[in-house]
């Protein structure tokens, strides 16, 4: 017969106490021992990276060129999350290098070891923290560090300009389709517009050409001298120009000459001219957004760039989990790492694996490597040496 318990007495469900009887003391331990230099890391690193790239440009801007100095303090904050997002798998490598190398030198991992403890057992808890790491800097990457570089770019240029456009966008190309059906049931795409303007300087398109092949039976051409878009009426204010509707048969039906003329066209050329913006200014999302823009233009040299960008934003936050393994793999040999010692190892890894960034975008621009490859090869080469480096050990 079976007993039942009033649910009053069942003890209720503790998440807490679940991951405590999960977690070890050795994992806790060990986990609470790389968080203190994980954190000291994070503040060397941006304090090197800021200090180089923009504190030292942001002063020259001061002295020479006038720039405000409330302004350049806030362009130097704006960018801090940029170099804090780069010091993350840097601070992962540093902090596994120096606490598995005390706990070597210690011989605390030997006592751990000979009580039965495997390498990859002891090991365990750097990856279970370089995933979480590899999370949160994922997060805040695609959070906060693209709105704080665009909104730094722009501060910048609003400062140097006077609230001025500064850029010209050349050949901005957007071709629209439409999905038809045919009488067999099949879906066929064709060309509904071709949208072609010789410059962009900010506020207006300038040399339009419009083909136009939306109607049936009628084809209308536009060309203007310039056009603005109206965000009110969500259209486009075309200015000098001329409008032709050609027959479907190749004959003139009408010629239209307008100082200025409202068009209901999408404003997708727009994006694309507005939307020339580095990749650091961008989200993964919004890359991706990018590129279904511009793969219509048909600008090879930027479509690649972008496809490659896209790749080695995905797989830096990886690089978390890669220098942790690397650096716990490094550590657990017998020697002892000091805090200056494991700083400077770690530095040496980074460099490498900056040059294998570089390498990869080599072989990418040759055609060697697609953009998937030379984007993750320095994060793949990172996690192969560390799962080496652990089959080694535990041999």
């Amino acid at each position: 017969m079976a007993t039942s318990f009033p649910s009053a007495n069942k003890p209720s469900f503790n998440p807490m106490h679940w991951l405590g009887s999960i977690l070890t003391l050795m994992d806790r331990y060990i986990t609470g021992e790389l968080i203190m230099p994980f954190l000291f890391g994070v503040v060397a690193f941006t304090s090197i990276g800021v200090s180089i790239g923009v504190l030292l440009d942001l002063l020259r801007r001061v002295t020479e060129s006038g720039l405000p100095f409330t302004t350049a303090m806030q362009i130097f904050m704006l960018k801090l999350p940029y170099f804090v997002g780069f010091a993350f798998p840097m601070s992962m490598l540093l902090s596994c290098l120096m606490v598995y190398g005390r706990l070597s030198g210690d011989s605390e991992l030997i006592a751990l070891r000979s009580c039965g403890v495997s390498v990859y057992r002891l090991v365990a808890p750097a990856i279970a923290v370089g995933l979480l790491v590899t999370l949160v800097n994922f997060a805040f990457n695609e959070a906060i560090v693209p709105a704080a570089n665009r909104q730094a770019a722009e501060v910048l240029e609003y400062a140097v300009t006077k609230g001025q456009p500064s850029f010209t966008e050349r050949n901005i190309l957007y071709q629209e389709f439409r999905t038809v059906r045919q009488p067999n049931g099949r879906r066929e795409e064709l060309l509904s517009r071709t949208f072609y303007a010789r410059e962009y300087d900010g506020q207006r398109m300038k040399g339009l050409t419009i083909l136009d092949f939306s109607k049936d039976g009628l084809n209308q051409i536009v060309a203007s001298e310039s056009a603005a878009w109206n965000g009110e009426q969500q259209a486009w204010d075309f200015f000098n120009g001329t409008i032709y509707l050609v027959a479907s048969d190749g004959s003139y039906r009408n010629i239209v000459r307008f100082e200025q003329q409202q068009l209901k066209l999408p404003r997708t050329p727009l994006d694309i001219a507005k939307n020339s913006r580095d990749a650091d200014e961008m989200s993964i999302a919004e890359i991706n957004d990018y590129l279904k823009l511009i793969e219509q233009g048909g600008n090879q040299r930027e479509i690649r760039k972008m496809r490659l960008r896209m790749q080695q934003k995905l797989a830096l936050p990886f690089a978390c989990l890669a220098f942790g393994l690397v650096g716990a793999t490094m550590g657990v040999r017998p020697q002892r790492t000091s805090r200056a010692a494991g700083f400077g190892l770690s530095l040496i890894i980074i460099v490498s694996y900056y040059l294998l960034i570089i390498v990869g975008q080599g072989l990418y621009q040759f055609g060697v490597f697609n953009a998937f490859l030379a984007g993750w090869l320095p994060t793949l080469v990172a996690l192969g040496a560390g799962a080496f480096l652990l089959f080694r050990l535990n041999r």
